[in-house]
């Protein structure tokens, strides 16, 4: 996989997990908020929303288990559809 991809996906990736977080079951959950609830930094989870960092296994499975979703369900989405989607995000094109 080139290096553009792998940005795009973790972009996407990204999305997938604001896009939950922001439209949470219970109620919509600030960066705040699961940031507290996995013991990251509030800064930790905004790079992952954007897609700046790759955040591990041990942080994916705590973001998870904050949003009542499997590990499986995390990752159960279009990442075509979600690299477009973040594409429009960083645009503005969406809110």
């Amino acid at each position: 996989m080139d290096k553009k991809r792998f940005k795009q996906e973790n972009e996407a990736l990204g999305y997938r997990i604001r896009e939950l977080r922001e439209n949470y079951v219970h109620e919509k959950l600030s960066q705040e908020e699961l940031s507290y609830k996995t013991g990251n930094a509030k800064k930790t989870i905004g790079e992952i929303e954007r897609g700046n960092t790759n955040p591990t296994y041990e942080t994916l499975l705590k973001i998870s288990k904050e949003l009542d979703i499997t590990i499986k369900e995390l990752f159960d989405f279009d990442m075509d559809r979600y690299i477009q989607l973040s594409k429009d995000f960083k645009l503005g094109k969406l809110k």
